[in-house]
């Protein structure tokens, strides 16, 4: 099983968007300029007394500076280039959040889960589209829309009740946070897989969803 540090290391080559260096606000134009995702300006992290605290005002903020500052975020995701720098212009500290169910679903797991999944994968030569890793110990693997109306049928297929497992598929009406947003000081959203030109076309969940499933299972 291939660790954090050799998973990340592994795949630094032909990084798309680059994030060291960047600021926000050029990480999500380059997102929307390069991958065509829509992107939204979520919550941001606010020094009050020394701690850092979610713009929301709620102290106990479960995912401080990495949630949506609007309910009605969905209206306010984009794909242009000029809108998502001019939204970040206005905050440029407010975190990166990426709308699931338009260009891509993602399916969400353990982290543990994940790096046994993508060590499978790689044994097996498929074909991977980006996946996150946030300080949640989540990992997020970018997917073909339509996920999540497939994803617990196909579970069902493999033998498995979709309860049984954590694995969630998010789609339309959810979202993911984008690299480099922060979770207070957890630490920042990270690429367990970079986008690349080789995956700008992403895999179909149900390509992927055996060595997800069976890593979860493992998981329990």
């Amino acid at each position: 099983m291939l660790s954090v540090e050799e998973t990340i290391a592994g795949t630094e080559a032909a990084q798309i968007p680059k994030q060291r260096g960047e600021s926000l606000l050029e990480t999500a134009v380059r997102y929307a300029e390069e991958r065509h995702w829509d992107v939204f300006p979520g919550t941001w992290l606010e020094a009050v007394d020394g701690v850092q605290r979610c713009s929301c005002g709620d102290a106990a903020c479960a995912v401080p500076g990495a949630h949506p500052a609007r309910e009605d975020w969905a209206t306010q995701a984009t794909g242009s280039v000029t809108v998502a720098r001019r939204m970040w212009q206005r905050q440029p500290t407010a975190s990166i959040l990426l709308p699931t169910g338009r260009t891509f679903d993602a399916i969400s797991v353990p982290e543990t889960a994940g790096f046994l999944a993508l060590a499978r994968m790689e044994r097996m030569e498929s074909t991977l589209g980006p996946v996150t890793l946030t300080p949640d110990r989540r990992m997020q693997f970018f997917v073909l829309p339509g996920a999540s109306v497939k994803v617990p049928e196909l579970v069902r297929k493999l033998g498995w009740t979709p309860s049984s497992l954590d694995l969630i598929a998010l789609g339309e009406g959810s979202y993911v946070a984008g690299p480099p947003t922060r979770y207070g000081s957890s630490g920042a959203v990270q690429w367990a897989c970079r986008p690349t030109p080789a995956n700008r076309w992403l895999p179909d969940a149900e390509e992927l969803i055996s060595p997800l499933a069976y890593a979860c299972g493992r998981d329990r």
